[in-house]
């Protein structure tokens, strides 16, 4: 997409194919819900439209096995928070310390591995707002977060550990992507032209959703921003900080990411 500049009706310019996203301010969801603290904690946790039974049942299995170690602590996640998915899978494995945010938004497939400490976050509560598939790897201490947009994980995927994916306006990973530790893909940008303003205040943007193609390797440490497309079978270097279209087999290095060389 040709990229130029847009007037904004208050007169800040910002790149065309960019689109404002609408947010929620956190103190607000946290400290202002109509209802007092419960449902306040509930619309937080499980979502608005979540029953208090899922919320009895969420705390019993966070009292009593989301922290519990060894064998007993697996199965008794498994039994007690399978359930509060939109729907899962066979063979569940759920680490401990794991973080469930409105879980009745995610899908979770078959033969799913979950290590622990992972945050699961379907915060942008759309009809299925995280969808992870069969096969799927999830290593320790990931942040896996639909804000705004929804997020989906192709079949036999694996993500390294500490790895955030922050969907503001979609993402896709396609079936066999491997990702190494500490990589960060998606987010979205703030307004700063107002000098008057803190920019945590001027609204965010986003330039469009990520998507990444079967079978790429994506190195350590790699920063993915929105708007970027990684075709089929790419490599990227370790460190590299990808902001926009890679072509398929390509390998590509360096910040910001250029194509070194093809594959073939």
């Amino acid at each position: 997409m040709k990229k130029g500049l847009l007037n904004r009706p208050n007169g800040i310019k910002v790149m065309t194919g960019s689109k404002d996203i609408a947010k929620d301010n956190l103190s607000s969801q946290l400290h202002q819900q109509s209802g007092g603290a419960l449902s306040a904690y509930r619309a937080k946790v499980l979502g608005k439209d979540a029953g208090f039974f899922k919320l009895f049942q969420f705390e019993l299995a966070a009292l009593f096995c989301i922290n519990l170690g060894g064998g007993l602590g697996y199965l008794l996640r498994k039994k007690m928070l399978a359930s509060l998915f939109q729907s899962c899978g066979r063979s569940l494995i759920l680490g401990k310390g794991i973080v469930l945010r409105k879980p009745g938004y995610i899908s979770v497939g078959d033969s799913v591995a979950i290590d622990d400490y992972v945050m699961l976050d379907g915060c942008c509560e759309g009809k299925t707002a995280i969808a992870i598939g069969n096969n799927v790897i999830i290593s320790k201490a990931c942040v896996i977060q639909a804000k705004t947009g929804s997020l989906e994980i192709g079949n036999n995927s694996d993500i390294g550990a500490h790895t955030i994916i922050s969907s503001i306006s979609g993402i896709t990973l396609a079936p066999s992507v491997l990702i190494a530790g500490n990589c960060y893909i998606g987010g979205a940008r703030y307004h700063m032209d107002d000098l008057t303003e803190p920019i945590m205040n001027q609204g965010i943007y986003s330039r469009g959703p990520v998507s990444i193609g079967e079978g790429t390797w994506i190195g350590a440490s790699v920063t993915i921003l929105d708007g970027a497309t990684i075709g089929k079978g790419c490599v990227i270097g370790a460190g590299s900080l990808v902001t926009g279209d890679i072509p398929d087999y390509a390998i590509a290095v360096g910040v910001p990411a250029k194509v070194v060389r093809l594959r073939e």
